[in-house]
């Protein structure tokens, strides 16, 4: 179990052969609840060879001092490439900004 963000690690090994192969990872967010976007390959074990890269959005919650997983999305590349669009339409019209806050006492 990972007790900080940067020991957060979807490697993932079976009998000693390396399963999903982490390529590369982009904390979103930190704190008690950290949001973190994986790309990894998985090994296919038929054809003995690595699978096309994927991406992977994953939650954990640091609990009693460790991180563990909570939620995940994983993004096969129609989805990845619709994500972008979408958010960048909204970003491009403002519909994503944060309102400014009144001063205190108005």
């Amino acid at each position: 179990m990972a007790e900080t963000v940067d020991e957060i690690c979807i490697d993932f090994e079976d009998e000693g052969e390396l399963k999903i192969e982490q390529l590369d990872k982009v904390v979103l967010t930190k704190g008690a609840w950290t949001t973190i976007l994986f790309r990894y390959r998985e090994r296919d074990a038929k054809k003995d060879a690595w699978g096309p890269a994927k991406a992977t959005i994953k939650r954990y919650q640091k609990h009693q001092g460790v991180y563990k997983k909570r939620d995940s999305v994983n993004l096969a590349a129609p989805v990845a490439r619709q994500l972008i669009e979408t958010l960048t339409e909204w970003l491009d019209a403002g519909l994503l900004e944060t309102p400014e806050k009144p001063p205190k006492g108005e």
